[in-house]
């Protein structure tokens, strides 16, 4: 009985981070706030959710736990990758936006000038 109420909290726990995800996707407004938004909530949604259903069907628990270890892993690095990429290839801040890290070292401003 514990177990059920733990994995329903999980999946809709996880639903509702899924639902911000999306929001943060659609009302941010450049490419690198999006990134943030569908990765943070995107990232935890996805984890609670599947080791929700994994606890609502226990023979499916391992299988879930490595799913979602894996989601876990590479869900910040493909966004990483992608933010780089965007950066890399010329793509501008939103106008209001007050701080630029990447133009502080050489290399990402060597990359971009490229």
């Amino acid at each position: 009985m514990i177990l059920n109420v733990i994995g329903w909290f999980l999946v809709y726990f996880g639903a509702v981070f899924l639902f911000l995800g999306a929001l943060g996707i659609l009302r941010f407004p450049d490419v690198y706030n999006r990134l943030q938004a569908g990765t943070k909530c995107t990232t935890l949604g996805a984890f609670s959710a599947i080791i929700g259903v994994g606890i609502l069907h226990p023979a499916w628990l391992a299988k879930t736990f490595i799913i979602a270890l894996f989601i876990l892993l590479t869900n910040p690095i493909s966004s990483h990758a992608l933010g780089r990429a965007s950066y890399r290839s010329g793509v501008e801040l939103w106008e209001k936006s007050v701080v630029d890290k990447c133009k502080e070292f050489a290399e990402c401003v060597e990359e971009r000038n490229e």
